[in-house]
């Protein structure tokens, strides 16, 4: 899968599972980090867990697998590392608190809806 299919198939996971306001960052011209954020939210912890819970498994049966996954104990924002994809997924306050569209608010926005299609 290139970068931009565990994107999309992030984005179609997190959808139906309900999370709140997704955001997809191209952070490929800011960055070596890598190429893509998503950004997500729950409005409680279970939520949150919930959620990574399910991208794990789902990206898993799709043969990708996380090369790290941080936060999950305390479910206020969970960090999961696909490489060239990071997938955030925070508890709504928490997200507020951090802000990563703000302080990576050079970074162009991709069309949700449009991956969801």
């Amino acid at each position: 899968m290139t970068s931009k299919d565990i994107v999309k198939k992030a984005v179609q996971i997190l959808d139906s599972k309900k999370a709140e306001d997704i955001v997809v960052l191209d952070i490929q011209k800011l960055t070596s980090l890598g190429d893509y954020f998503v950004i997500a939210s729950a409005n409680n912890t279970t939520l949150v867990q919930t959620l990574a819970e399910e991208v794990e498994e789902k990206l898993s049966q799709a043969g990708v697998e996380p090369r790290k996954v941080e936060g999950a104990a305390s479910a206020m924002w969970i960090l999961m590392d696909y490489n060239d994809v990071v997938i955030h997924i925070f508890y709504n306050q928490t997200r507020e608190f951090y802000c990563l569209e703000r302080l990576w608010g050079d970074a162009p926005k991709l069309d949700v809806a449009e991956l969801l299609q």
